[in-house]
């Protein structure tokens, strides 16, 4: 009877893990990503196409990913709050470009609110 039991626990094939293919929006927590996966779905009723974004954390090892690169992650057990994947491989290394904002935002906050109150004046100009 035991010998059935292991047998058949030996034989019991593995799960397979759904894959999905999407973004790195964010990588500021450590060991962990968010990634945008969008996918397009048709309109039960009306037929039309339209897209759905979805964010998902993941979690990165190695800390090896950056903004805009294209991952693909892998359904895991949980490994936190919020964390269910895990990254399998970066299938395209993104341009490694940081927005703007984002770059005055970690030198000086107080740039960005600059910026904003100078375009808040409505271009009048003061003589």
């Amino acid at each position: 009877m035991t010998q059935q039991a292991a047998q058949t626990a030996k034989a019991k094939p593995q799960a397979r893990h759904q894959q999905k293919e999407g973004v790195v929006i964010s990588n500021k927590m450590d060991k962990t990503i968010v990634v945008e996966v969008v996918s397009l779905k048709r309109h039960r009723i009306y037929k039309r196409t339209y897209k759905q974004s979805k964010h998902f954390y993941a979690h990165d090892a190695e800390n090896s990913c950056q903004i805009g690169d294209r991952v693909r992650i892998e359904e895991t057990r949980p490994l936190s709050k919020l964390k269910r994947w895990r990254l399998v491989e970066i299938v395209k290394l993104g341009s490694g470009v940081v927005p703007v904002n984002e770059l005055l935002a970690g030198v000086d906050p107080d740039l960005t609110s600059a910026d904003s109150d100078e375009d808040a004046g409505g271009g009048e100009e003061e003589a």
